[in-house]
């Protein structure tokens, strides 16, 4: 039955012929996936980017419930929750995998009906990626729109465009974009697919994730920075974004007003380094928010860098309502560690500055890397027993081998699997331990957590 009201509404640039932008993000194919107040944020940018620069805009996010005839079961008051799901059968690669492998996000009904009813059809369409082992997701999106909108050239960029080019380049999208989009030959190149000559960029091109096209949000994001100055091994975040770029407070503050003036309180901080030149940036948010009263909840899920949380950083996060904190520790073998980012008088002072300024032991996370090419499992308990002799919960966050980074070749040398095939980069299936993923021992983990020996 056809609704009497589109799915999909155009967020019009007010100019006569614009072209026609329609962002997409993909479904999840995955053995697990739950939603920590997630966003395109990437896919969001590049639509500020083209609706700046007079296109017409508009976005299909499958996994979000606004397209949704219900409200997505036991979603939370403040915006993360599961996803509704779809049990598929296992790619052949992964058959012996013994989990439940599945589609997560939008029903495919309700999909189809979204690409369907929009009126006028795109010029281009842009298909983000996240996870390189979700692209299972991107074939089956791409595929719909193919036969829904036959003709209208499709680009695909992302995290997994990136990182993995050439794997996607055999997918069936007309560009692949590696990189940011505001880099000047990627800006170039998808303005000639559409057969235009490029204008400039816009001002702050790739820094205003512009979450408008949410129209009854759960929550927001706040995009503080792109990148990241560090270079740990296990990470691409300096692949994905060279260099350190932080955003003008103004662009932040005007984001929050503007969501909170629509109803929304809960906001998650989407940086690799919140804290990092806090004068620059963090401390004049805060300040907007303690000063205005906004009755906020923040989270930050990325993980904040330990060695940076001062008392004066502390206290303005807890006065602003800093409500998820999790930090990224790793490991507390510090004589060994795999990055030089943080050293055990650094950990304790951090811990300690948490507290002073109002924060309670059991709200505070720390992630524990486990999974990695040649770690043991005593240290993994070692760091565990740390943790919780501080009155401090660990989460395990088993380690994804990701193409480029400095751990990739080690990773590469000790895995059971091909890692060259992005499906085996799953953390779920635990690439690198030594008979992948198990039941029995994930039991013995949490067991462990709620009570190291």
């Amino acid at each position: 039955m056809r609704l009497k009201q589109p799915l999909i509404t155009w967020k019009s640039s007010g100019k006569a012929n614009s072209l026609r932008i329609l962002g997409v993000n993909p479904w999840i194919y995955d053995f697990a996936a739950y939603n920590v107040w997630s966003r395109p944020a990437g896919l969001l940018t590049c639509l500020d980017m083209f609706a700046r620069s007079g296109c017409d805009t508009a976005l299909i996010d499958l996994m979000d419930q606004d397209l949704s005839d219900l409200k997505w079961t036991d979603h939370k008051k403040t915006g993360k929750g599961p996803y509704p799901k779809v049990a598929l059968p296992k790619p052949f690669v992964l058959k012996d995998v013994p989990r439940q492998f599945s589609r997560y996000g939008l029903p495919r009904q309700r999909a189809v009906e979204a690409f369907s009813e929009l009126d006028p059809k795109p010029d281009l369409i842009l298909v983000t990626s996240l996870m390189t082992y979700w692209y299972a997701g991107i074939i089956s999106v791409i595929g719909m729109i193919r036969e829904i909108m036959p003709g209208v050239k499709v680009c695909l960029g992302g995290i997994y465009a990136t990182l993995c080019t050439d794997h996607a380049r055999g997918l069936d999208a007309d560009m692949v974009v590696s990189g940011p989009l505001e880099r000047p030959d990627n800006w170039l190149r998808v303005w000639e697919l559409m057969g235009k000559k490029s204008p400039p960029l816009p001002e702050h091109a790739g820094m205003i994730p512009d979450t408008s096209y949410y129209q009854e949000p759960d929550f927001s994001i706040l995009m503080c920075s792109r990148g990241c100055p560090f270079k740990c091994p296990y990470c691409a975040s300096s692949m994905l974004y060279p260099g350190f770029r932080q955003s003008d407070p103004d662009i932040v503050i005007a984001h929050i007003k503007a969501e909170y003036e629509r109803g929304t309180r809960d906001f998650c901080f989407y940086d690799d380094a919140l804290l990092v030149n806090p004068e620059n940036l963090l401390y004049p948010v805060l300040n907007f928010i303690i000063e205005h009263n906004y009755n906020l909840r923040l989270h930050a899920p990325n993980a904040l860098h330990i060695k940076y949380l001062t008392p004066r950083i502390c206290t303005l996060l807890k006065q602003a309502g800093l409500s998820t904190i999790r930090l990224g520790l790793e490991t507390t073998d510090f004589k060994n560690r795999r990055d030089a980012k943080l050293l055990f008088e650094e950990w304790r002072d951090g811990i300690f500055n948490l507290l002073q300024a109002g924060f309670v032991r059991r709200d505070i996370v720390v992630y524990v890397l486990t999974g990695l090419p040649g770690q043991t499992e005593e240290e993994v308990e070692a760091t565990l027993r740390e943790c919780l002799k501080m009155g401090i919960r660990p989460e395990l966050n088993y380690y994804s081998p990701i193409p480029g980074t400095p751990l990739f070749k080690k990773a590469v040398e000790v895995s059971g699997y091909a890692l060259d095939e992005p499906l085996f980069q799953n953390n779920s299936i635990w690439p690198c331990v030594q008979g992948g993923f198990s039941w029995e021992t994930q039991k013995c983990w949490k067991k462990k957590i709620r009570n190291p020996q």
